[in-house]
């Protein structure tokens, strides 16, 4: 098969891995970055050109690692190639809601998945009332565009929770504001969900005084084992976003499992690394036994 992985740096771990994986399994793997190709609209014969003016061969399969800041220019190239009848790991709309983070909630909370308290306006004018929706300060304020724990702040009184959402307002940034869960103690859940299975998960701990659990903040993380209500609201959440690949972060609380955030580029060297589960590979599979591609031969992809 002819492997493409949209990403914008080929040395990362998670590329190089996949590009690797891809290969040991005898398929040619390209690594295409997103923001060097452009397009044209044509209703009987759409394109995608490279840099320096060739248009992109056909590809079995693509497997999409956009970065956050540039899913706008990223979903649009992905679904070009999906108008031309490439197979997609995930798909451009999938990617999309899991970005738009109180959408994703919205989709979730139509599942009747649980995840915290969480609450979203524009006016600082209804400061006072969203942080009472959360059940008071501490709170947690996101920034709707972070990623990787960035934009992501601990309020641990009123006072502080309002001047920092106010802040933001002032700024234009979107934000949402969340429960703090404070017996989760600074850890989470990442569980990697490949189809309609959780291959593998990790628990991430915060480093001493940090309550951000991320990896790329300074976390730890090691294997962890699921029970069966984590695995099953880890695949359920995937599903909602219509998500074939994804990292699903949750936090264990006195109430059960909640679902923080969902991801459609989920890295892999911690969760390999911790549980040495070769995800690539899995990954490579689920495209063999998944990728209905068009024949090559078909004239929408000659010339």
């Amino acid at each position: 098969m002819k492997i493409a992985i949209l990403a914008t740096n080929p040395k990362l771990y998670s590329h190089q891995r996949l590009k690797e994986a891809g290969e040991a399994a005898g398929h040619e793997v390209t690594i295409i970055n997103p923001l060097h190709c452009y397009m044209n609209v044509e209703a009987s014969f759409p394109r995608v050109h490279y840099r320096g003016g060739e248009a992109l061969p056909y590809f079995d399969a693509i497997i999409p690692r956009i970065g956050a800041s540039i899913t706008y220019y990223g979903t649009a190239v992905l679904r070009h190639l999906e108008t031309m009848g490439m197979y997609a790991v995930n798909e451009s709309i999938a990617i999309s809601r899991s970005r738009d983070k109180f959408r994703a909630l919205q989709l979730l909370a139509r599942k009747g998945i649980p995840m915290p308290l969480t609450s979203f306006a524009q006016s600082p004018d209804d400061t006072e009332d969203l942080i009472r929706m959360v059940g008071g300060a501490p709170l947690v304020i996101k920034l709707m565009e972070g990623t990787q724990g960035r934009g992501v702040i601990l309020a641990d009184s009123h006072q502080s929770a309002v001047s920092i959402i106010n802040a933001f307002k002032e700024m234009s940034a979107n934000i949402l504001v969340q429960q703090f869960i404070e017996e989760s103690r600074g850890t989470d859940i990442r569980c990697f969900v490949i189809g309609d299975k959780v291959v593998a998960a990790i628990k991430r701990q915060a480093r001493e005084g940090e309550f951000r659990a991320n990896v790329h903040q300074g976390g730890k993380a090691s294997k962890v084992k699921l029970t069966p209500k984590e695995r099953a609201i880890a695949i359920a959440s995937a599903r909602a976003m219509g998500l074939r690949v994804a990292g699903v972060d949750i936090i264990r609380s006195d109430n059960g499992p909640l679902v923080l955030e969902i991801n459609s580029s989920p890295g892999l060297e911690g969760i390999e690394k911790a549980t040495h589960v070769n995800i690539a590979g899995k990954i490579i599979q689920y495209i063999e036994k998944n990728a209905k591609p068009l024949s090559a031969t078909s004239p929408r992809f000659q010339g």
